[in-house]
């Protein structure tokens, strides 16, 4: 057990996912239940505990595999990245085939199809959206409401450009554990900008620096062998190039996404205790 990452790995001393069997030792193993995520935003904790840090959040609309409930908790497995934990098993229902997906940073779910309704709820960039039918200029969603469409596109759309998605957030609140656009960190930053253009990635930045592909350029090497989109890590966190003066970050130092100069950022980051230690130019 000690050998596995318990963050992607759905197992615990007591039971583990089927699929672990031969692989993890464990009591007893349990096929999960796909479910759905149905709040706006939801924590995902390593303990059931709302006091328990969060280790990321899910959208509206991510899948979830259940392993365990727990007196209103429940323990799984996430789709989108294998982050494992616990999450409020209220927030959960059964699973609904994606049509679309929102592509506005956030946008208003209404009760009927009017910009002058009454808002029932907002929804963030990445949102996996079940929609029934087009009425005007709004989608009808199956689970309730209606989206205005041009704040939508299909669920297979891609980006282009990683760095353009997260110019987007420029300004959002940083927040430890966040993956949306009312606060994020900086690891879920780049998962949803590179997710945006299609490529999947894990959730922490030790993950991606440890498992993401492309090419690894010298981070001893000089400012100008850096493009726009190459990933910068340093210990516990990673930023974006943008431009060759300037890279894209959530900080703690500001507490927002912000952009910064490169090697401002860089000597600032070093002078704190953390030199840049890997440039990943991704595939």
């Amino acid at each position: 057990m000690t050998s596995h990452d318990r963050r992607i790995t759905p197992a615990r001393p007591d039971l583990a996912a089927a699929s672990l069997r031969g692989i993890v030792p464990a009591p007893h193993y349990v096929e999960g239940n796909e479910r759905r995520v149905i709040e706006t935003v939801v924590p995902l904790r390593p303990d059931p505990d709302f006091s328990a840090s969060i280790d990321t959040e899910l959208l509206f609309g991510e899948s979830f595999t259940v392993y365990d409930e727990i007196e209103g908790w429940a323990w799984g497995q996430a789709g989108r990245d294998g982050y494992v934990g616990w999450l409020s098993a209220n927030a959960l229902a059964a699973p609904r085939p994606a049509s679309h997906q929102l592509s506005a940073l956030r946008s208003f779910i209404y009760p009927v199809p009017s910009i002058k309704a009454p808002v029932m709820t907002a929804l963030s960039f990445g949102s996996a959206l079940s929609a029934t039918a087009r009425e005007g200029d709004f989608l009808r969603l199956e689970d309730w409401g209606f989206v205005f469409a041009a704040h939508t596109r299909e669920l297979d759309a891609r980006d282009s450009d990683p760095v353009a998605v997260a110019e987007r957030f420029l300004g959002v609140p940083y927040l430890w554990g966040g993956k949306s656009s009312l606060g994020l960190d900086c690891s879920a930053l780049v998962q949803t900008a590179l997710l945006a253009c299609g490529t999947s990635s894990p959730r922490d930045s030790d993950m991606q620096e440890r498992d993401l592909g492309g090419e690894r350029l010298d981070p001893a090497g000089p400012l100008s062998q850096l493009k726009r989109g190459d990933l910068l890590f340093w210990k516990g966190h990673v930023a974006m190039v943008r431009d060759g003066a300037t890279m894209i970050h959530a900080t703690g130092h500001t507490m927002t996404v912000v952009v910064e100069g490169l090697a401002e950022g860089i000597v600032r980051i070093a002078a704190a205790g953390s030199p840049l230690r890997t440039v990943i130019r991704p595939a």
